[in-house]
């Protein structure tokens, strides 16, 4: 009679799918815990300790590491095989469902300690599903409660079919491929990785209706298994385009880097417009006058759950998307009459992972992501101009600087208190971005402060803003002209701080 072996922890459908074995007339084996359950359904069950005649030992760690059992999986046809497995009265095994400990489920656990992340490696589950996909013309691997019902049917056909073994191995492979791949990122992140290959896996979230242009194909993978896009959910609207993706990652990483109530609009990945205030609808008004015209068709990203005083703001303004960390029942219902509005709630405030990844032509960039200025809070920016900043000059300067490392180089930020007011980017140089800022920030440029992510090269740029009325700057200096910038912000009486440290997006 044909054999199964059970040894499942998590015991989804297990019940069902041992009894459809059993009425098909096939010999039921398994482990302690999975035993215990099927006996008490009533089902006739060898225990595992008792078919191998060795008992669990270590606490349960050694269960099915045993010769009569993985011999029964990894035997052949062949007649020196058989005589193999009579020598140690063990028969062939036909079948095996297991599934493994919940290492993922574990460590994501805010208490978890290291003792238990280690209790959770499962080591005879994984080595099971490895036996039976390697020899998967002979034996069926069921390691998905999903898969008992199909396998089911095919064993009461006639017997599971070569192709369905040979797709389950190979699920069972990818399951024991990513069950690693989570420890070693997990014991990795204890300690300094024990070599430096970079090993990603991404689970695939949605197929994209097109990339960046229509003729352009593209999906969506996460680092996580079953998240939704940016760790978040979408809660209205069609589904998210790529460009959308790009932007609202672009809008949520500068929202959430602010810890007032901040609002940011971005369009085609540049911010247009970034504010914060005491009430998240005024910090939205001050982001939209910005750039009103830039902001058609955006998209918008909050640090604090959306209400009706800001749904309200908004208007008629139509943007693609907003993401917040949630919404308030009203702002929700207020929405819902933007049909083509995707709502995306992202719970998560924290930029995860420590790191971020480009590609390139045959390979990938690496880097920690830019968390900000470690020198501001350190107190070792340093202030190079005859004039001091005054007090409502330094809060606009910090602003300023942290709204810049978001902006695509080569930056200039000008802002109002906690507002931007004019923004120039990615241009190949830095006194257009210069003009493009203060021709933006019209006549709000004047008492405005202006932050560049990179050095003056010459003071043309100091020179722009003068002329635009600004009166304070702050830069990461550096430049072997440094002396020029501070010369031309000292002839119109502008204070100049340097920090130290550039902030360059490209």
């Amino acid at each position: 009679m044909p054999t199964a072996l059970l040894s499942v922890h998590d015991k989804t459908g297990l019940v069902k799918f041992a009894r459809g074995l059993h009425e098909l007339g096939w010999v039921l084996i398994a482990s302690g815990g999975t035993a215990s359950i099927l006996r008490e359904h009533a089902l006739a069950v060898t225990e595992v300790a008792d078919y191998t005649g060795s008992p669990e030992i270590l606490g349960g760690r050694v269960k099915t590491l045993h010769p009569a059992i993985h011999g029964g999986l990894l035997a052949r046809g062949s007649a020196s095989d058989r005589a193999d497995l009579d020598r140690i009265s063990a028969d062939y095994i036909d079948l095996v469902a297991v599934n493994l400990y919940p290492f993922e489920q574990t460590i994501a656990q805010p208490d978890v300690t290291l003792a238990d992340a280690i209790e959770n490696i499962d080591i005879g589950g994984v080595t099971l599903i490895r036996a039976a996909a390697k020899n998967h013309y002979r034996v069926t691997l069921v390691c998905d409660p999903a898969d008992y019902a199909d396998v089911l049917r095919e064993v009461g056909e006639g017997g599971v079919a070569p192709d369905t073994r040979a797709r389950l191995a190979v699920k069972g492979f990818a399951a024991t491929a990513d069950y690693d791949a989570a420890i070693s990122r997990y014991l990795g992140r204890l300690g300094s990785p024990a070599h430096n290959e970079l090993e990603l896996t991404a689970y695939p979230v949605q197929t994209l209706r097109y990339g960046e242009n229509p003729h352009q194909a593209a999906r969506l993978y996460s680092f996580e298994r079953g998240a939704g896009p940016l760790g978040g959910a979408v809660l209205q609207g069609k589904e998210l385009s790529y460009n959308n993706l790009l932007d609202l990652d672009a809008a949520w990483k500068v929202a959430v880097s602010f810890e007032r109530p901040t609002i940011c609009i971005v369009k085609h990945l540049s911010p247009c417009g970034v504010a914060s205030a005491d009430e998240l609808a005024d910090a939205y008004r001050a982001a939209f006058e910005c750039d009103t015209m830039s902001a058609f068709g955006g998209v918008v990203a909050s640090n604090r759950p959306f209400d009706a005083a800001t749904a309200e703001a908004l208007g008629d303004l139509f943007v693609e998307c907003i993401a917040a960390p949630d919404f308030s029942a009203q702002a929700t219902a207020m929405l819902a009459t933007k049909k083509n509005c995707r709502l995306v709630k992202i719970p998560n405030l924290e930029i995860e992972p420590r790191y971020e990844l480009r590609s390139i032509t045959r390979g990938l960039l690496q880097q920690d992501v830019d968390f900000g200025d470690p020198l501001e809070t350190a107190g070792k920016w340093k202030v190079v101009s005859k004039r001091e900043p005054t007090e409502a000059e330094w809060t606009a300067l910090r602003f300023a600087w942290k709204a810049c490392q978001h902006v695509t180089s080569n930056a200039i930020v000008l802002v109002q208190g906690e507002s931007t007011v004019g923004i120039g980017g990615g241009q190949p140089n830095r006194v257009d971005c210069a003009r493009i800022a203060t021709e933006r920030a019209g006549a709000k440029s004047r008492g405005a402060v202006m932050a560049s992510d990179a050095f003056f090269p010459f003071p043309d740029s100091v020179e722009v803003g003068a002329r635009a009325g600004i009166t304070a700057i702050v830069h990461p200096g550096g430049s072997l002209r440094d002396s020029d910038a501070i010369a031309a912000a000292d002839a119109a009486d502008i204070a100049m701080v340097v920090t130290g440290t550039r902030h360059f997006r490209h």
